[in-house]
């Protein structure tokens, strides 16, 4: 399997996942957190990685790209403003 991106946490790593899985590309998530060491590793290599199989590994990126491009910019919870009516 290879390596197709280091997801922000893991919400964002289980939706690339479903998305993948829609179009039919198997994808296994491995997280770099280790209580023994409490999450250690995650400060040092980001919180995980996504991985496919080779055959899969183009047509995953372009996938994850162009879902990537179609998520919301701004999304509500991370405004600073607030419509008041």
């Amino acid at each position: 399997m290879k390596n197709l991106m280091k997801p922000n946490n893991e919400a964002e790593a289980y939706a690339i996942k479903s998305v993948l899985m829609e179009y039919g590309i198997y994808a296994e998530i491995r997280s770099f957190h280790d209580t023994a060491y409490d999450g250690l590793f995650q400060t040092q290599y980001g919180w995980g990685v996504i991985r496919v199989y080779e055959e899969d590994l183009q047509e995953a990126e372009r996938i994850v790209e162009e879902w990537q491009k179609a998520a919301p910019k701004d999304l509500p919870w991370n405004s600073d403003s607030t419509d008041e009516g």
